[in-house]
């Protein structure tokens, strides 16, 4: 870890905006049947305020989370996504909205969609706070992106380095 401080890209009230704003987006392409499935462990800060935000739009979503990894704590992806903790509600028919923090190499957000089709869900839409350019294609697209962050590491609200920084309210750069 270092000792400097990261560069503040986005403040705390940036953020709220920018969630509401999607919200605001998302709500109508839902109803209070989705279930809303948070990427664990990043996408929890985002997932939380959507939540709240749809909320404030009468927008009553359910919840569940599934946890995937493919960074461990390295700066750069392992290539493949480890289920570390499954889905628990019954998807069945159901719209589902997954949750994520950041969209970079799309590795997680693809196997996450995959495994949420598998489980039955009628629709799946995908939704990130911060979307980074690749150099390469994606497999997937977010359907709803709240900021298009510039090819920089990022941290905080969520997203880390080795698992530090994740609660600043702010994101940040380190580098």
């Amino acid at each position: 870890m270092t000792d400097t401080a990261p560069a503040v890209l986005l403040t705390e009230a940036e953020i709220a905006t920018r969630v509401a704003a999607l919200a605001a987006i998302v709500a109508p392409r839902i109803d209070d049947e989705t279930v809303a499935i948070c990427l664990l462990t990043g996408g929890l800060w985002f997932c939380a305020d959507l939540m709240r935000a749809l909320a404030r739009v009468g927008r009553h979503v359910r919840f569940d989370a599934l946890w995937l990894a493919s960074y461990g704590d390295e700066r750069a992806s392992m290539g493949r996504c480890e289920v570390r903790a499954d889905l628990q509600r019954p998807l069945a028919g159901r719209r589902a909205l997954v949750v994520d923090d950041v969209f970079d190499t799309g590795l997680s957000l693809s196997e996450a969609a995959r495994l949420v089709r598998d489980a039955g869900a009628a629709e799946v839409l995908t939704c990130v706070f911060a979307s980074k350019p690749w150099p390469t294609k994606r497999a997937i697209a977010p359907d709803f992106v709240a900021w298009d962050a510039p090819a920089r590491f990022l941290v905080g609200y969520g997203m880390d380095n080795a698992g530090a920084y994740r609660g600043l309210p702010y994101i940040g750069a380190l580098d």
